[in-house]
């Protein structure tokens, strides 16, 4: 069996959740892909102009981030988006009728959105 490495940094970081969002996360991944590794400065401009609606949510998470790490932990340097993950959150079940008397499923998706920024190395 082997053994688990323990990896310890020394790098700052802050992170933001945001938990029960309506959106599938299939939908987030494809934006939340966009900003992995990217400044949080140019991660913010790039979600302002993607076109889809997830950007709107994934921005107001990465700027919470930024404030975090700001104000929480004192980190005033260069930031970048080092971690992103989009989890599956609980599905609503709704039903609708269908015809002869039938009825059948939505499922109405949720996700939870993480977002981790770490002030880079040389700074």
């Amino acid at each position: 069996m082997a053994k688990e490495a323990q990896v310890t940094t020394t790098k700052k970081s802050a992170k933001a959740q945001a938990k029960h969002v309506r959106i599938s996360a299939r939908k987030v991944r494809l934006v939340v892909g966009l900003i992995r590794g990217k400044d949080v400065e140019e991660a913010i401009t790039i979600l302002k102009f993607c076109p889809k609606a997830a950007a709107k949510d994934v921005g107001k998470i990465v700027a919470a981030a930024k404030a975090n790490a700001e104000n929480n932990f004192g980190i005033k340097g260069d930031l970048f988006v080092s971690e992103t993950f989009v989890n599956e959150g609980p599905t609503l079940k709704r039903f609708r009728p269908r015809a002869r008397g039938r009825a059948s499923r939505i499922n109405k998706r949720t996700c939870h959105i993480t977002v981790v920024v770490s002030e880079k190395e040389g700074a």
